[in-house]
């Protein structure tokens, strides 16, 4: 692999992406310190990347673009370890809900806005029969029952070009929506290892059934926390990425 300073920044990401997580098993749920620091560099070298260092802008105000998807994605690169690439959202357009089975992730906004909204499942299953607890309207088939998840709410935050970059592990914030706010955004990607559904790492979609706040704690009144109830579904119809090329630096790893 490239390590002179020569590198594209963007190369220099891909080389300290694949250090990171060529020895990470997606089953691997605790974090030793070889990878912390690791990711750490990573976190760095994202830090300092910029639409331009890509060779990617806004587009341009006036552009009609209707016909083209909401999201399209640039793939750059793509190992055993990790795949990378950059999505560009249009004006209001949303990834929607959706998780990373067993996937750490990296994202980094390139221009624009974008709000994520996280979730983690629940270390614990909830007890047989705590969906007959909630009642949700419409009531659910027999069959939807086994499409359910609860969650826990994590958080929801703005972030731009900014901001540092946001991280996804197997158990923290794997479930996320990422909606462009106040215009067209792009964001570089990072997924470790890459989605791969014969290897079962195929990208489920949820819908937000209900969500409500439970004190988890009976002695104390601060301990209170958004769980949320989720049920899988197929591909929202009004959803589809497309494809672009990517107009950046060669990246070779």
């Amino acid at each position: 692999m490239p390590r002179d300073n020569k590198s594209s920044l963007i190369q220099k990401i891909a080389n300290q992406a694949y250090v990171t997580f060529k020895s990470c098993r997606s089953s691997a749920i605790g974090e030793n310190k070889v990878l912390l620091d690791n990711k750490a560099e990573l976190t760095a070298l994202l830090t300092e990347i910029r639409a331009s260092d890509l060779k990617i802008a806004p587009p341009k105000k006036g552009s009609k673009s209707s016909h083209k998807p909401p999201v399209t994605y640039m793939h750059i690169c793509e190992t055993d370890a990790f795949s990378m690439g950059v999505f560009l959202l249009k004006r209001g357009a949303s990834i929607p809900l959706h998780d990373h089975p067993g996937m750490n992730g990296m994202l980094k906004v390139l221009y624009g806005k974008v709000k994520i909204m996280c979730l983690d499942r629940l270390e614990k299953p909830p007890a047989p029969g705590a969906e007959a607890e909630a009642v949700f309207d419409p009531p659910l088939s027999p069959f939807q029952k086994d499409a359910l998840s609860l969650c826990v709410r994590r958080c929801t935050g703005e972030f731009t070009v900014h901001s540092e970059p946001c991280a996804l592990s197997p158990v923290r914030d794997n479930i996320h929506q990422i909606d462009a706010v106040d215009g067209p955004a792009a964001f570089l990607d990072i997924l470790a290892p890459p989605y791969d559904p014969a290897g079962g790492r195929d990208c489920h979609y949820y819908r937000v059934l209900q969500t409500v706040a439970r004190n988890v704690d009976k002695e104390s009144d601060q301990s209170r926390r958004e769980e949320t109830w989720l049920l899988e579904i197929p591909q929202p119809d009004g959803f589809w990425c497309g494809g672009e090329t990517y107009p950046g630096p060669e990246v070779s790893v």
